[in-house]
């Protein structure tokens, strides 16, 4: 059986072949108490006496996780490597940002009208989507019956669609009798170019469908006036995310991607980082990259508001992971942590920012949400990231309505879901180093390669909810 210790502090090692590829193996007998040490930190303490080689799982380990806790500031910061100039062919926008995709998008202001979208999605494409690159609609059941910080929430994500620069026009849609109505949702998405963004409440038509396509082909007219230019890689904002994740994610694809989330940067672009409650058990490795001790508390914040969170609702912080990832091989929340935060590299922390925002500095960014896969894609394309690079061990063929890039954290799932996965990072397991492929696969698909999720039409947004329903 081969083995992989990860860092010299480890007293276990992670089986990479065999029935239990993934899993951990202990590297020396462990007394019951001992922490368990991966990635050289604790990812849970031993709950029984533990020998020399055997499985390490969830039947003798249990997390050190806690509610909200004090932390200080330890700066550690790291020099990025300078990276050669790159560029892509992106589209120039009017008010100055650039789209990778020169889409039309659908943005409903309330679930009452996802079917009337769907159809304006489905004839627009046939009659105009040869004039831009796609047209697209995003179902979601909120927008009606929602209260007070809900309502508030369901607004800035569809602000987030409204404002994408992958969408050259967008037509918002709206019932007419919602609580999100066109004109309160007006006052939180603020002034638009009306060239751009169309509005339509389908109660004030007799032919609502008729005058939906009226108007998305004036914004097909405007979409085609559009041409791929070339546009400096720093320009670009991406998201970093994992799911369905294994016991290679933090071996593999996750240290693949910060490896690019660095040269991103070292460029000049920005990236994302979010899934919060997966920074738990790791999150000092971050708060100590903050790029000063303003950052470092927005960063404590971060972390100690989504633990209230979930305490808020009777919930125990470390009930993760998932089923599929402990049969993957992930024990404790700690474990998946430490995993997931690879995908942030090396760079300083830059900021954090509320669901809804955007980059405001340069660099690498934290966002508020949840570790859902298709909420946290959901908040990523709010925050105007243009593609999202997404790393999976067990698969997913869930798409966010931005370029979606699967990565495989072993060969196996990348040879067996050819329709799901677009990049295999197994191949790191032989220490390639993939980070230049990978960077040339971005640059590809920014200048409008498409990603599997774009070729089967997964496409797909779910708000985050906290509160009431009518």
């Amino acid at each position: 059986m081969k083995t992989l210790k990860i860092n010299e502090r480890d007293n276990v090692a992670v089986m990479l072949d065999g029935e239990l590829a993934g899993h951990k193996t202990a590297l020396r007998d462990i007394a019951a108490g001992e922490d368990i040490i991966k990635y050289g930190y604790p990812i849970g303490s031993a709950v029984t006496d533990i020998k020399c080689g055997a499985h390490v799982h969830t039947h003798n380990i249990k997390t050190k996780l806690s509610g909200t806790l004090s932390y200080t500031y330890n700066p550690r910061r790291a020099e990025l490597a300078p990276q050669p100039k790159r560029t892509f062919m992106g589209y120039e926008r009017g008010d100055g940002s650039v789209g990778i995709r020169n889409e039309i998008w659908i943005v409903n202001t309330v679930g009452c009208v996802n079917k009337t979208s769907e159809i304006l999605a489905r004839e627009g494409s046939r009659l105009y989507g040869e004039k831009c690159d796609g047209i697209y609609n995003f179902p979601h059941p909120f927008g009606c019956s929602q209260l007070g910080g809900d309502r508030l929430t369901t607004q800035l994500i569809l602000k987030g669609l409204v404002n994408h620069p992958n969408a050259a026009g967008v037509l918002v849609l709206g019932l007419g009798c919602e609580n999100n109505n066109i004109a309160a949702f007006k006052e939180v998405l603020g002034e638009a170019d009306e060239r751009r963004v169309k509005f339509m409440n389908a109660q004030d038509f007799d032919n609502e469908i008729e005058e939906g396509l009226r108007l998305i082909g004036e914004l097909a007219e405007y979409a085609a006036g559009f041409k791929r230019t070339e546009c400096d890689i720093s320009r670009l904002v991406v998201g970093l995310k994992c799911g369905g994740s294994d016991g290679f994610s933090g071996l593999t694809a996750n240290p693949l991607i910060g490896k690019v989330s660095d040269k991103l940067i070292a460029s000049g672009a920005s990236t994302i980082l979010t899934e919060v409650p997966e920074m738990f058990g790791a999150e000092t490795i971050l708060m100590d990259r903050c790029k000063n001790e303003a950052v470092f508390n927005k960063t404590v914040n971060l972390i100690n508001d989504f633990k209230d969170y979930f305490t808020r609702h009777g919930q125990v912080v470390y009930e993760n992971p998932s089923p599929g990832n402990k049969r993957g091989g992930i024990t404790t929340l700690e474990d998946k942590s430490l995993g997931c935060v690879q995908k942030s590299g090396s760079a300083d922390v830059s900021d954090v920012i509320g669901i809804g925002e955007s980059v405001k500095t340069r660099g690498l960014n934290l966002l508020t949400g949840p570790g859902n896969d298709i909420v946290a894609v959901t908040n990523l394309t709010a925050s105007l990231c243009h593609m999202i690079l997404f790393s999976t061990g067990r698969g997913t063929p869930l798409g966010a309505p931005v370029p979606t890039v699967k990565i495989s954290t072993n060969t196996d799932l990348y040879e067996r879901k050819p329709h799901w996965i677009d990049f295999d990072a197994g191949r790191a397991l032989s220490g390639d180093d993939l980070s230049d492929e990978l960077m040339e696969y971005i640059t590809a698909v920014a200048g409008g390669k498409q990603t599997n999720n774009e070729k089967n039409g997964y496409r797909e947004i779910s708000i985050f909810k906290d509160g009431v329903v009518l």
